[in-house]
């Protein structure tokens, strides 16, 4: 495991030539005709401004509010990763090369958070799962990864080293947003008075803390699946060699029941296909996998599944998602051998024996 830390955290530059009202108003906010995109080094300077906290709240919500209408380039999202590696996320490498799951942030409303489980029957399976996530992330601010484990009993207000070694522990391991990412984190009433999604809510779910070279993700069309995969390429810090984009279930890392729309980007190129969850005689809808608690009942399913308690359309999708992750690793063939060894290690008691040992993994004394 390697720990590192950003580079110059919270240091603030020297006045920059194009300050972020002057970018506001000569180049992302002159108007819905004359707006214009930001050069990568442009793109770099606003960013620093917004971390190192420079700009009042009206110019950086206007800053915000006005990418959100122009709509960023893959080069202003690299740059805007990249400051983010450099001077905000606190990384730490597992001695594994686990899937980094970068789910949405602002989580779910509905539907069971299915990725708890997926990623614990990964790494029964033998393959390393790192997610991550803050705590009711604007703008819907619900239920995330976070809610889930501690809902499992699992303790997730650690530093990034510590997450780190959860990962090569049990092989399913946590990065809490605060922790390694303050400098978003600090955002966080911000975007909360705004109560829109912004650029801030892509570029969180690519800190990658665990310095991963396979990203599993969400996305909403296909154009901005290009835009992501073109935005990885582009970046100077993030290391990414595979990335898989699903078309997910609220926005999330599930995969949808039905038909769901997977880009895969391979370094290279970017291909796409349709999961058809028939194919693998799976027959449930979206509304089958709804909840009335989600944080609670989503841990309850979790554990059920896990135990082999449950043969129904959570152990089913449970199954499915912990394919995805086996596939985007390139540890199966494809998603027909991982959902049988998926299967099978729940029916084995391997799943269940990685939730144990993640509800048993104890955090060092974390640093103040």
């Amino acid at each position: 495991m390697t720990t590192d830390g950003p580079t110059s955290p919270g240091h603030r530059t020297a006045e920059p030539d194009w300050p972020l009202k002057r970018l506001l108003s000569d180049v992302v906010g002159s108007g819905p005709k004359s707006a214009a995109d930001m050069t990568p080094e442009q793109a770099r300077t606003a960013f620093e401004q917004v971390l190192d906290g420079s700009p009042d709240p009206t110019t950086l919500g206007a800053f915000l509010l006005a990418n959100r209408w122009k709509r960023n380039t893959p080069e202003e999202l690299a740059a805007f990763v990249d400051v983010m590696r450099e001077r905000s996320v606190e990384t730490a490498r597992p001695s594994a090369d686990p899937v980094d799951c970068g789910a949405n942030y602002d989580g779910k409303e509905r539907t069971a958070i299915l990725g708890v489980g997926a990623g614990l029957v990964a790494a029964a399976a033998g393959t390393p799962v790192a997610v991550h996530s803050g705590d009711h992330v604007p703008s819907q601010g619900a239920w995330a990864y976070k809610h889930v484990l501690e809902e499992l009993g699992v303790v997730t207000d650690v530093a990034p080293a510590t997450s780190a070694r959860m990962v090569d522990e049990v092989g399913f391991g946590f990065y809490y947003q605060p922790r390694f990412n303050p400098g978003v984190h600090r955002l966080l009433d911000r975007r909360e008075q705004m109560g829109v999604r912004t650029f801030l809510n892509t570029v969180e779910t690519l800190a990658n803390p665990a310095n991963a070279s396979v990203h599993l993700a969400s996305f909403y069309h296909l154009p901005f699946a290009k835009k992501l995969a073109d935005a990885i390429e582009r970046s100077e810090t993030l290391g990414f060699d595979r990335v898989t984009l699903v078309q997910g279930l609220e926005g999330y890392d599930d995969v949808r029941p039905g038909s769901t729309k997977v880009a895969e980007w391979d370094g290279g190129r970017l291909t796409d296909a349709e999961i058809e969850t028939g194919d693998y005689g799976m027959a449930f809808t979206a509304e089958d996998l709804e909840v009335q608690n989600l944080p609670v009942d989503s841990a309850r399913i979790t554990e059920e599944v896990l135990a082999g308690d449950r043969d129904d359309q959570f152990a089913d999708a449970i199954a499915l998602n912990a394919a995805v992750r086996l596939s985007a690793r390139g540890d199966v063939d494809d998603l027909a051998d991982g959902i049988a060894l998926a299967r099978s290690v729940i029916e084995s008691g391997d799943a269940a024996e990685s939730l144990t040992a993640l509800r048993s993994f104890e955090p060092a004394v974390n640093p103040q």
